[in-house]
């Protein structure tokens, strides 16, 4: 019987069972893929992270997967939580690489920066600068998530399909009780992204009553198995590449998104923007770990 060590995280957050939580398995070598779905839908998070590193090619290697069957990739919750983890317990995963950090998830290369700031640390995932993809009407995406087209009316500003990463629309929504209120229709979403060539909706609000956030965003990804999530950086960089875009926002100055609220788990995104990419950053917390069996 083959075992392997695993960890639970919550990330975009210094506290315990706040955040999003991770699910991290460490593997010497690649398992078969009917084992990282099994695992992955064991586990139930939105994403389980499998990690190994190359002592060959000096990286840390993540794959990612959700409960519905499917591999992620990108610079979210789910790479950061698993450079977090590997920092966290002392793992000497840089060694070799020079000023400059890299990991690879599916392997595509991605860049993080690793900093401190009151004692936690932060992991910086470097996405590419965002691209807009087009719009899609009020009259399509309100109805799908339980809205009037009414309720959508923010600034005329249009649901717009971004991209750094992975591509995901983002919507807004003209405040925060409307932002409750959406109830989606996982049928009704999964057909939009599918003819609209993306993955999740990114629900988002600029009518924010608490903190120095600059948004509160809620996340669906029926497509991919994701009901609800708490934190999604792969979505927080294309808004915030959004929101620079149509001139609401700075360059190179810090905002913070606030996500999950609704699902009891708030997570605190950090997003900079800059002429070369989309920085998302935040801390994590281990809170448990143990022993997987095969």
């Amino acid at each position: 019987m083959k075992k392997l060590p695993y960890y639970i995280l919550d990330v975009f957050t210094h506290q315990s069972y706040k955040g999003n939580p991770l699910s991290v398995v460490w593997c010497d070598d690649e398992l078969e893929l009917s084992q990282y779905y099994n695992i992955a839908r064991e586990f139930g998070y939105s994403e389980t992270s499998f990690v190994r590193y190359s002592d060959a090619e000096k990286l840390l290697k993540v794959r990612s997967f959700t409960p519905g069957n499917y591999e992620v990739g990108g610079g979210g919750h789910n790479l950061l939580g698993a450079v977090s983890l590997a920092l966290l317990k002392g793992w000497d995963i840089f060694n070799g690489q020079g000023d400059e950090h890299w990991v690879t998830m599916k392997n595509e290369k991605l860049p993080v920066v690793i900093s401190e700031e009151n004692g936690l640390i932060l992991v910086a995932v470097k996405q590419q600068a965002a691209k807009n993809l087009g719009t899609i009407s009020p009259e399509i995406v309100a109805p799908a998530l339980g809205l009037e087209t009414s309720d959508l009316e923010l600034n005329n500003w249009k649901p717009t399909i971004m991209k750094t990463e992975v591509a995901h629309t983002m919507v807004p929504v003209k405040n925060r009780a409307l932002l409750n209120q959406a109830i989606p229709n996982p049928d009704k979403l999964k057909e939009i992204s599918k003819n609209y060539g993306f993955e999740g909706f990114y629900l988002f609000t600029t009518d924010v009553s608490e903190g120095d956030y600059l948004t509160e965003t809620r996340f669906f990804n029926p497509a991919y198995g994701i009901d609800e999530d708490p934190a999604t950086g792969t979505a927080a960089g294309p808004l915030a590449g959004f929101l620079q875009q149509v001139s609401y926002i700075n360059t190179n100055q810090d905002y913070t998104i606030l996500q999950g609220a609704q699902v009891n788990h708030p997570s605190n995104i950090h997003i900079r923007v800059t002429p070369e990419n989309v920085l998302v950053s935040g801390s994590s917390v281990i809170v448990m770990e143990g022993t997987l069996f095969l």
